[in-house]
C-alpha cells in the first residue's frame, strides 16, 4: 500500500477533519485509482474505527462523525469510480423493514458495503418480505441486511426470515442492525447475524457471504 492511501486510512482512522480531504486528494494527484483509495484507504480506515468503538476508545459519537467523513470522502472519489473495474465480493439487499421509515443508518451501510466491493440492492424503507424475496431472487443475492429501529417492528424481521425459507431461499444468510436490534435478537427471531454499527456490517457480510463457498 502507497504512503499516499496509508495518510487517507490513518485520517479516517483518527477522524482527521481537516486531513482526510488533503490526503485522498494527494492520492488522485499521485495517480492511485480511485477505487484503491476506497478500499484501501476510506474503507481500511472506517474498520479501524469500528475496532476503536469495540475497544471502548471511540464512542457513538464518534462512529457518527465518521459516517459523515466515509460519505465526504465517497463523494469526491464517485466521479472516478465509474470507469473503473471493481472487484465483487457478492450481492447483498438491503432494507429497513414493513413499517419503519429510518433510512440514514442502512444508507450509510450501503455506501460502506459497496465502497467495499460488493454488489448492493438497497430497496429503501417500509419494505415488505415478497419484495426481498423477490429481489433476493431476481439478483441472486448472497446475503439480506434488515434494519429495524422501531421495536413495534422487529417482529417483520421474523416475516421476512419466514418468506425466505418458504420461497426456498432459506440458505441465503440474513443479517440484522438497528437501535432496537441485537445478537439476542438476531438469533430469537431466525437471523444469522447482527452488526451494531455499519463499519462491523462490512465484516459480518464477508462472513456471511464467504461462508456460502
Amino acid at each position: 500500500m502507497s504512503d499516499t492511501v496509508t495518510a487517507v486510512a490513518r485520517a479516517m482512522a483518527e477522524l482527521d477533519l481537516d486531513g482526510l480531504a488533503p490526503a485522498v486528494e494527494a492520492c488522485l494527484a499521485a495517480g492511485v485509482p480511485a477505487w484503491e483509495i476506497v478500499r484501501d484507504g476510506l474503507s481500511a480506515g472506517i474498520l479501524d474505527v469500528g475496532g476503536r468503538f469495540e475497544g471502548g476508545e471511540y464512542y457513538l459519537a464518534d462512529l457518527v462523525l465518521a459516517g459523515e467523513l466515509f460519505t465526504q470522502g465517497m463523494e469526491r472519489l464517485e466521479p472516478h469510480l465509474s470507469d473503473e473495474p471493481r472487484e465483487t465480493r457478492g450481492t447483498v439487499v438491503l432494507a429497513t423493514v414493513k413499517g419503519d421509515v429510518h433510512d440514514i443508518g442502512k444508507s450509510i451501510v450501503a455506501r460502506m458495503l459497496t465502497a467495499s466491493g460488493f454488489h448492493v440492492i438497497d430497496l429503501g424503507v417500509d419494505v415488505a418480505g415478497e419484495r426481498i424475496v423477490a429481489a433476493v431472487r431476481e439478483h441472486k443475492a448472497g446475503a439480506v441486511g434488515l434494519s429495524s429501529l422501531l421495536t413495534t417492528t422487529v417482529e417483520r424481521i421474523r416475516d421476512v426470515v419466514t418468506a425466505l425459507d418458504r420461497a426456498r431461499f432459506g440458505d441465503v444468510p440474513v443479517a440484522i442492525g438497528g437501535a432496537c436490534t441485537s445478537q439476542q435478537l438476531a438469533d430469537e427471531l431466525g437471523a444469522d447475524g447482527y452488526a451494531p454499527d455499519a463499519a462491523s456490517a462490512i465484516t459480518l457480510f464477508q462472513s456471511l457471504i464467504g461462508s456460502r463457498g
